[in-house]
């Protein structure tokens, strides 16, 4: 596709892959046959429609179990991560008040965590909430473990810190994390939403007692996600917070999804194949990004990790600010490309970016900041188009306020 071609499109350019990925076609290949052929509802057991149903839930969470490093049992299929942090927070401390009320988390956690403990608080929970590096640091937006080791108590219950960041991209030592938590005897929860498929994950090297993705975040279906909840060394014994036909041994019922299971345990297998190849590709399309940004455009600021930080932050993921910019002018005038200023599950809030306020930006250069998430689907092409884009667009704000 060459630079007139994109100029005659008429929808803009997708580069918010943080937000939601588009289906890949191969998971909707694997769904298909969900909706017309093998369409039973897998708890109906006595006859074939049910029983090929219950076939394809199970081939799917052992398929999801094998890429993460879990048994099939201790995968919960639920509607998506949101649910999935809901189920995880609330599930743990409803159980286990016995042991205290303190819960440690970090202040750049995705609202559907710090919302959830927030109404916790409310009913006498004592939320901690860690603050990250700052932006000035290589590793700007990463939790040390040292703070959480020394953040738990005798009365502390939960610690919850996301593995990889939906706004800056950093990846948090979780494994370091993970043996505090051991160590110390308190559960730990990860939100891996952005992280599952995109990089690593194995449950029993990160340590981890429960932890939650989502399918739509690495080219499945909308709707659909998991909890891996451990089921040994130590058990996690939750709370259900949806009750009715005992389904998921009681932790979450409902009738299971087929078409999104399926879907969602395609994209993971899918992403787990190609993950070291596109880890790659994507990077070198961030590279072409950021260095034609900063040739064409002054007074640039990295919000995140350093680039050059190996394993710090997610390929895909480029965060920055742009000086002496209204940042609401900015986004309407890059139209052609679909961007975020933050995350898009807080973009009804007219609030700046809760996670770059948190590192240590200025208001002013929290919402003068664009957030890149490059996909599967994304060319060179395309990133020097939103180069032209951006430096466009820049240039000519820059010259309204002279």
């Amino acid at each position: 596709m060459n630079r007139s071609t994109i100029l005659a499109t008429a929808v803009p350019i997708y580069f918010d892959n943080h937000a939601t990925t588009q289906v890949d076609p191969r998971v909707v290949e694997a769904m298909l046959p969900t909706f017309t052929q093998v369409f039973g509802n897998p708890s109906s057991v006595g006859h074939l429609y049910g029983e090929e149903a219950k076939q394809l839930v199970e081939a799917s969470q052992q398929s999801i179990a094998l890429a993460i490093g879990a048994s099939a049992s201790e995968i919960v299929f639920t509607s998506g991560a949101t649910e999935s942090n809901n189920l995880a927070i609330s599930g743990v401390l409803s159980q286990r008040r016995r042991r205290g009320n303190h819960v440690v988390t970090v202040t750049t956690e995705h609202k559907a965590v710090l919302d959830p403990l927030e109404q916790w608080e409310h009913h006498g929970f004592e939320i901690t909430r860690l603050s990250p590096r700052q932006a000035s640091d290589p590793l700007a937006g990463m939790l040390d473990p040292d703070q959480v080791r020394d953040a738990i108590r005798p009365d502390t219950t939960l610690v919850s810190v996301m593995l990889a960041n939906n706004e800056i991209g950093v990846i948090h030592p979780i494994a370091e994390i993970g043996q505090i938590c051991k160590e110390q005897g308190v559960l730990l929860h990860s939100d891996a939403t952005q992280a599952v498929g995109k990089t690593p994950v194995d449950v029993e090297r990160l340590g981890v007692d429960l932890m939650s993705f989502s399918a739509h975040k690495m080219y499945g279906p909308k709707g659909v996600g998991g909890l891996y909840v451990r089921k040994s060394a130590p058990r996690v014994r939750l709370q259900p917070a949806i009750f009715g036909g005992g389904q998921q041994r009681g932790i979450r019922s409902g009738t299971l999804n087929v078409p999104g299971i399926v879907g969602l345990a395609e994209a993971i297998r899918l992403s787990v194949a190609e993950m070291e190849e596109e880890s790659q590709r994507l990077a070198q399309l961030r590279k072409q990004l950021w260095s034609g940004l900063t040739e064409r455009i002054a007074g640039l600021h990295l919000n995140g990790p350093s680039l050059e930080a190996t394993g710090a932050r997610l390929a895909g993921n480029l965060n920055f600010a742009v000086e002496q910019v209204d940042g609401e002018a900015l986004m309407m005038n890059v139209r052609e490309i679909a961007v975020s200023s933050g995350s898009a599950c807080t973009s009804a809030n007219p609030q700046p970016s809760h996670v770059l306020r948190a590192i240590g930006l200025s208001e002013d250069l929290t919402r003068s900041s664009l957030r890149f998430g490059i996909g599967r689907f994304n060319t060179p092409q395309e990133v020097e188009f939103a180069v032209d884009v951006v430096a466009g667009a820049v240039d000519k704000l820059r010259k309204l306020i002279a």
